[in-house]
């Protein structure tokens, strides 16, 4: 017997008769809240305000509709729900929505004055609301993101939003909801499986999907929650990041759907970067770019990566090898591994530095191949391993200390990096002034060895981050407290290595945007004022890593896990950003320049593994402006026809 439109009581004991009970009560699931504590219940309360219309305007395709009123910016997402009906979501910062005073409002108010903001978007249609029976603001809600550890309990099982939402601004639930029912059919089906062995199936299947969906649906929840920062771009930059912004519609795919329109963004990206018009279209990753006087041909970078294939801190031919390699592949800038000032600056025995003038003539060495045998640029990387230091190299044991021959280490304050790494001891004004003045002198050294850009490395747990994050720096000094305070020396010893530094030549800062500790540590709002401090001291760019800086941290990864961090620092702390972070795929590259993300993109496996990357997407993209060395020229040309015929082909196949 089926029986629709029926009030269920979860606390009804004739649901413990059934064999499957298959809750799909959406959102506001009463059986799974009834249960809240054997689901293992995650709620997030995003701090938008919504309201859930419809109208009876036809629109012929998904609208977002943007509105500038007195108070603020509100918004429409609207699409057609069937032949007569469309949905009409409006949506608001909870400031703008209460200086409207929809916070004041009766239903009937509130759809009176949405219907005046968008009437232009409605042509003389009303809007409804099938919430009658509620008063005063209580139509308005505010979005929850649903994650449920468990989908099944005893005999009762989650489906759809009842067990994760995702938000309406990427329009998932149904889409969820169906798949979900299709896997709990399949596995509860499948032969010799019993009923709670089949129930964990489900949701183990069904995890991942859900989970690279909420991660997008976050993505772009955040966008709208962060309209601010995307209000002064040109309107067809703020297209393309509001087309992208959940990272799941890349560059390619917008190819796909409508080739002019994105060639015109191409075009008009490149132009900005030339300072005059582009009459070609070219994939934004070739873009050039300016760093006071350093001009790079395109905006890949080589990410720092630790080789720990130094002798007492002497780079040798596998660095002459590894650099050069890399360089020849066509990418921009090459950064080397954090170089560190001292010996005890070091990581790993096997750790490079610049404290010798030994080591300043084989960097030298380096840097002449790379100049005379590419158009990249090279950058090195400064650092000290503060409480990180004296450990194995990285394939014997990750942070894992010496076996013997162990030097003391030092850090803002006595707090170790773990339990089985030495408690540092914490730093004097002494030490601060004998630290400074090493970055002092390898600064001069990076100087006399040739380099074009240094960078400062005061993230991931090392001894500048130590300063800065709260979670390592429990000082009570001038050096301790407060950001000024946590930031006081790191910006000293950045000052002073900056009036040791070419004027015309660029310095950048690698930050942790977030230590993944909530607010016991930095957090991305944070990040943005660390970037304007530096940003202040003279740095050009912000290279925006994240997390490393406590081992305990809960990092949120995924494909281009870090990009909204430098997206964040970038467009609210109005300086040049370099991205990183689990970016592998040229579309990966061109979505976030183009959105406006990240000024630069940097690549760490994708270069060990494929030191030619930039010159394989250059023949994947049949883009001839990439310098190739005159010896490679015949392979170029060939992979740039094999990869042309491989599209066509696969395109036939698809036709």
């Amino acid at each position: 017997v089926l029986r629709f439109d029926s009030e269920c009581d979860p606390a009804d004991p004739k649901w413990l008769d059934y064999d499957l009970v298959i809750a799909s009560d959406g959102a506001n699931s009463r059986f799974r809240d009834a249960q809240a504590e054997a689901f293992g219940v995650d709620v997030d309360v995003r701090p938008n305000k919504f309201v859930w219309l419809g109208t009876t305007k036809a629109f012929d395709a998904f609208t977002f509709a943007f509105e500038q009123t007195e108070h603020g910016w509100i918004w429409a997402h609207a699409y057609r729900f069937d032949d007569n009906i469309s949905t009409f979501i409006v949506e608001c910062s909870p400031d703008t929505w209460q200086a409207l005073g929809f916070d004041r409002m009766e239903p009937d108010e509130a759809i009176a004055r949405c219907e005046q903001i968008f009437a232009k978007y409605l042509d003389g249609n009303p809007l409804m609301s099938n919430a009658t029976h509620l008063r005063g603001s209580a139509m308005w809600l505010n979005f929850r993101r649903i994650l449920c550890e468990r989908w099944s309990y005893r005999n009762l099982i989650l489906l759809g939003d009842a067990a994760h939402t995702a938000h309406f601004s990427i329009g998932s639930g149904t889409k969820l909801a169906l798949e979900d029912a299709i896997k709990l059919a399949e596995v509860l089906n499948r032969p010799g499986l019993s009923r709670d062995a089949a129930l964990v199936e489900y949701r183990d299947e069904r995890n991942v999907e859900v989970l690279k969906l909420q991660n997008s649906a976050r993505n772009s929840t955040e966008w709208f929650e962060t309209l601010d920062r995307y209000l002064d771009f040109e309107p067809i930059q703020f297209t393309y990041s509001l087309l992208t912004r959940s990272q799941r519609v890349s560059h390619e795919n917008l190819r796909l759907r409508d080739k002019p329109w994105l060639e015109s963004v191409e075009r008009w990206f490149r132009s900005r970067a030339l300072g005059h018009p582009a009459n070609d279209a070219a994939p934004p990753m070739f873009a050039p770019y300016r760093l006071r006087d350093m001009e790079l041909a395109n905006r890949v970078v080589v990410s720092p990566m630790a080789m720990y294939s130094a002798s007492d801190g002497t780079p040798n031919d596998f660095h002459l090898v590894h650099y050069g390699n890399r360089a020849q592949g066509g990418a921009g800038l090459v950064y080397t591994e954090m170089t560190c000032v001292s010996p005890e600056a070091r990581i790993t025995p096997g750790c490079a530095g610049i404290y010798t003038s030994q080591q300043v003539a084989a960097w030298r060495r380096i840097v002449d191949f790379v100049h005379a045998n590419s158009k990249a640029k090279i950058c090195l990387q400064l650092g000290h391993s503060g409480p990180k230091g004296s450990t194995k190299v990285g394939w014997e044991g990750y942070d894992v200390p010496l076996d013997g021959g162990n030097w003391p280490v030092i850090a803002a304050s006595d707090v170790p990096w773990s339990k089985d790494n030495q408690v540092p001891r914490a730093m004097t004004r002494a030490d601060m002034d004998e630290v400074r003045d090493q970055f002092v002198e390898a600064t001069r050294n990076a100087e006399q060895a040739g380099f074009d850009m240094v960078e400062l490395h005061c993230a991931h747990g090392y001894l500048l981050s130590s300063f800065i994050t709260p979670l390592t720096n429990k000082r009570t000094d001038d050096y301790g407290g407060c950001l000024d305070n946590r930031l006081r020396f790191p910006l000293e010893l950045f000052r002073a290595m900056r009036a040791a530094w070419p004027e015309d030549k660029p310095m950048s800062v690698r930050i942790s945007a977030n230590d993944w500790m909530g607010d016991l540590g930095v957090t991305p709002d944070e990040a943005v004022e660390i970037a304007r401090a530096f940003s202040a001291a003279g740095a050009d760019l912000i290279d925006v890593s994240a997390g490393q800086t406590w081992a305990e941290c809960s990092p949120v990864y995924g494909r281009m896990f870090q990009t909204p961090f430098a997206d964040q620092v970038r467009n609210e702390a109005h300086v040049a950003t370099m991205a990183v972070g689990n970016i592998y795929e040229t579309d990966h590259v061109n979505s976030i320049l183009a959105a406006g993300r990240a000024d630069l993109v940097a690549m760490a496996r994708p270069h060990l593994i494929d030191p030619m990357w930039t010159l394989r997407a250059a023949a994947q993209h049949d883009y001839r402006g990439v310098f190739v060395p005159p010896p490679y020229l015949g392979g170029q040309a060939q992979l740039t026809r094999n990869l042309k015929r491989a599209a066509e082909m696969e395109a036939a196949l698809k036709a």
